[in-house]
């Protein structure tokens, strides 16, 4: 109970929530330092989503074309910058971090495309009966596959070692 206020302190979801947000917060005001440097133009949009602080750099008028910059090719950027961005989370909090963190729609683009990937992978393991080796994928990635093949009822695993870590697909 906090003595001052005579409240009773909030549920440990609650309190989840409010440290979530509050890692938003700080991702946010190291990303503004960020785009303010590099002389970008974006909104910042901070969520929470499964359980995990999910920030997005979104385009303002006509600056999705500098935003990309932040993506690069394939995304390596914006895995860096999300690292980053983690790891000043992780100063400021001393906790660490499992913030998502997007750029001009790149992860939600991404996602849509590997969830087509697992679902091709499952409906050639259901014709076959077995398992399927996707290409190499970064843990966003392979995520993304897992919970897709989870959802249909199937199994998969992570193999191999970065940066050459890739998924199977197997019947359930």
């Amino acid at each position: 109970m906090d003595e001052a206020a005579g409240v009773q302190e909030p549920s440990g979801e609650t309190t989840d929530l409010r440290r979530l947000e509050e890692e938003g917060e700080i991702a946010a005001d190291y990303l503004e330092e960020l785009l303010d440097i590099a002389d970008l133009d974006g909104d910042i949009d901070i969520d929470v989503d499964h359980g995990r602080a999910a920030v997005e750099i979104v385009a303002e008028g006509g600056s999705e074309r500098g935003l990309r910059r932040l993506v690069g090719a394939d995304g390596e950027v914006l895995d860096a910058l999300q690292e980053l961005t983690r790891l000043a989370v992780q100063a400021k909090t001393g906790d660490r971090s499992r913030l998502m963190l997007d750029i001009a729609g790149f992860r939600a683009g991404r996602r849509a495309e590997l969830a087509e990937v697992a679902r091709s992978a499952i409906a050639e393991v259901r014709a076959s009966g077995n398992a399927v080796a996707l290409d190499p994928m970064n843990p966003f990635e392979r995520k993304v596959v897992h919970d897709v093949v989870a959802a249909a009822g199937l199994a998969s695993d992570s193999e191999g070692v970065e940066p050459s870590r890739y998924v199977v697909v197997r019947p359930a």
